[in-house]
């Protein structure tokens, strides 16, 4: 495995030189204890403090790294030109919120067009505050409520009636997320992108893609970041929910659309003095994080096998989803089964105190302890006492 990414994935965290040179005994103890967990409720690793503080230790013990200040230069922009070459954009732009950079991305975009088509279940229209309305005098048209693919058909629909109004309203933007969070992170069909995307074109509308977590695409669609990226005009990349950062976000775009951008993003209060802490963590984990995420299903799959003849467990995995799956299981009451196993150093999210129904994230943390072995510590938890 890759250096820049052993103390995250894989564990040893004792043999961080700054976790050693601490050198008390309780810390010494507590590193013991780092890199350990196997996490089914987070996109990501989860790090916790201790972690987060070992890997900058890591970082900036390394020759020739670089801050950033205003966040601008230095890590700042080696993670945007990485970025823009993973995406196959010319060009892209740190942003410390995934909100903030949708929000500039349609904003940009729409110019003098304020109308942007969205799906009902995204982010930008749920859980952003209305702030491209508020602040950008944005008018967001929800579609497709219920579900993640927008129909072309539903979209030529709003087309129509926005240009044969009375007063024409143009439609300026369409913006797709996928996958879709609100839907159990299932993605967006691929045909159905092409679709709209070509339709768009024709049409004179610009197109951004809410892909917080389109990393995880690949995998499950067998199309390429690239594929996905040349559908859209910008594309927003999480940097916590996949690449273990403290925070922050990548938009990416074409060298027109990203110049100058900095600006909005200073006026919108977004220019952090000190970025470099987020975009060193991120760094770590960027280029081996679609191996990383197909040998986590892997795990994922044996660990399914092997539970799949124990009646006190099922399973259950969406048609298009990709890094969710549910866990049901039975006999042991659902927080008692989570405490047991957040004492092996399992962690589990809230299951349904009636069904017992688990939502399992997959990420890299499962890769830290043998698909065999986790079934041992799922079967010991669900024992009756």
């Amino acid at each position: 495995m890759d250096r820049r990414r052993f103390l995250g994935v894989s564990g040893a965290a004792a043999a961080s030189p700054m976790l050693a040179a601490l050198g008390t005994p309780a810390t010494a103890n507590a590193a013991t204890t780092l890199f350990k967990r196997v996490n089914f409720a987070s996109d990501g690793l989860a790090l916790s403090p201790a972690e987060y503080a070992a890997l900058l230790g890591e970082v900036v013990a390394q020759d020739g790294f670089e801050p950033d200040y205003y966040s601008q230069g230095g890590a700042i922009r080696q993670l945007e030109r990485k970025f823009a070459k993973l995406l196959g954009k010319d060009d892209a732009i740190y942003l410390p919120t995934g909100t903030l950079a949708n929000h500039l991305a349609v904003r940009k975009l729409a110019g003098d067009d304020r109308r942007v088509l969205v799906q009902a279940e995204s982010h930008l229209y749920n859980d952003s505050g209305d702030c491209a309305q508020t602040l950008s005098g944005l008018n967001l048209v929800p579609m497709a409520e219920g579900g993640s693919t927008l129909p072309v058909e539903e979209v030529e629909r709003w087309l129509a009636r926005s240009s044969s109004g009375r007063v024409e309203t143009r439609v300026g933007v369409i913006a797709i997320e996928s996958p879709v969070r609100r839907r159990h992170h299932e993605m967006v069909d691929f045909d159905a992108l092409k679709r709209a995307s070509t339709l768009a074109r024709e049409r004179g509308i610009r197109l951004h893609l809410d892909g917080a977590r389109m990393f995880n695409l690949p995998l499950h669609s067998g199309q390429s970041l690239h594929a996905y990226s040349a559908l859209f005009d910008t594309v927003y990349v999480s940097l916590w929910k996949h690449f273990n950062a403290a925070s922050g976000a990548i938009l990416a775009g074409d060298a027109a659309f990203i110049e100058g951008l900095y600006h909005q993003r200073r006026m919108f209060g977004g220019a952090l003095p000190h970025a470099w802490p987020e975009a060193a963590v991120a760094l770590r984990f960027v280029d081996g994080y679609l191996e990383d995420y197909a040998k986590s299903w892997q795990v994922a799959d044996r660990l399914i096998a092997l539970l799949q003849d124990d009646r006190r467990f099922s399973f259950e995995k969406l048609p298009r989803g990709t890094s969710r799956f549910f866990m049901t299981m039975t006999g042991v009451a659902p927080e008692l089964f989570r405490e047991r196993l957040a004492k092996q150093g399992v962690v589990l999210s809230h299951g349904h105190p009636d069904t017992g129904r688990f939502a399992m994230e997959v990420n890299a943390s499962l890769l830290r302890v043998s698909a065999d072995a986790l079934a041992g510590m799922l079967i010991n938890a669900a024992v009756i006492a």
